[in-house]
């Protein structure tokens, strides 16, 4: 299992590739195609292939990956209402509203209701295609005269993995961590992703980051107190077709701020997740094509897993 823990210890990558198909690899980024299946019944380690392109992140755009290409016609399953009339507005057609992987996971997990403190913040990052420019020094120091702690830093694996970097945030005393691979290609992928950080979220009051993003909606629907503020730093070649960040501030103004409103806030996050939307496990499975024979591959592979792992 892939986690990244505040030791600054790396686990080595896997090179294998998983031998089931998907029409898209990014519908397996978080778990996402994991924590569907097992809301649907089918067990989380080999779940059917979706029959379709599901979104993956929060976005102001589509609610598809820019830098990914798609075939027009395949059906795509998008997390609000909101995101399908924005895609439909771009030309997509085959579009439905199924709510987000976080929200389904929120449903199969209810919260203990243990005490929270402190606040997990999420510095804004890039990926592997692009990397963040900014300053972190500046970035600490206007967390440290905001948030009364405890503080944890979240930071994604790239980050995570620049001991220089990592060493500014626990220098600074804060808890660092990181909830491991996003996967990619058919590897690294890891179906307890979201439940990993679920369970970090739930230990705290407050939700933080200089950007908005999925994060912070995720943090919300869980129960913590958002909070978006301090530079938003720069993402390499950033695409600017949908208005970039003065866009965010201007249409989603009631999550950003130290402290925002509550109420106002826990509903547009409920609204962008597509958390009242969600669909029942029959319809869902229908959607996404998990047939009957789908399912019994599915169940079979799941089986093979399970009596391998009692087997070693």
């Amino acid at each position: 299992m892939l986690h990244l823990d505040d030791t600054g210890r790396l686990p080595q990558r896997r090179a294998e590739r998983v031998s089931w198909t998907v029409v898209h690899h990014a519908n397996h980024y978080y778990g996402h195609s994991q924590v569907l299946a097992r809301y649907c019944g089918l067990g989380d380690q080999h779940p059917p292939r979706i029959a379709g392109y599901l979104q993956h992140g929060w976005n102001i755009g589509d609610g598809l990956a820019a830098d990914h290409e798609f075939v027009d016609g395949t059906p795509v399953f998008l997390w609000s209402e909101r995101t399908r009339r924005r895609a439909w507005s771009l030309g997509r057609r085959e579009t439905y509203v199924v709510g987000a992987p976080w929200a389904y996971l929120l449903e199969m997990e209810p919260d203990p209701g243990a005490k929270r403190e402190g606040t997990i913040w999420y510095p804004f990052h890039g990926w592997e295609g692009q990397h963040v420019l900014g300053d972190h020094g500046r970035l600490i120091d206007e967390i440290k005269a905001t948030e009364p702690g405890p503080i944890t830093a979240c930071l994604y694996w790239q980050e995570f993995r620049d001991a220089a970097v990592r060493r500014r945030y626990t220098e600074a005393g804060f808890r660092v961590i990181c909830h491991g691979y996003r996967g990619g290609q058919w590897q690294d992928l890891d179906p307890m992703f979201l439940d990993r950080q679920l369970a970090e979220q739930r230990r705290h009051r407050r939700v933080a980051s200089n950007r908005l993003c999925s994060a912070i909606f995720y943090g919300t629907l869980a129960g913590c107190e958002p909070a978006v503020y301090g530079d938003p730093m720069t993402l390499e070649n950033e695409n600017m077709a949908y208005g970039g960040q003065a866009r965010v501030r201007r249409q989603w103004p009631e999550l950003h701020g130290e402290q925002v409103d509550l109420a106002a806030a826990r509903a547009t996050v409920t609204a962008e997740l597509g958390a009242d939307r969600l669909l029942p496990a029959a319809e869902l499975r229908h959607l996404f094509g998990w047939t009957a024979a789908a399912r019994d591959a599915a169940a079979a592979r799941n089986t093979m897993a399970a009596q391998a792992t009692v087997a070693r």
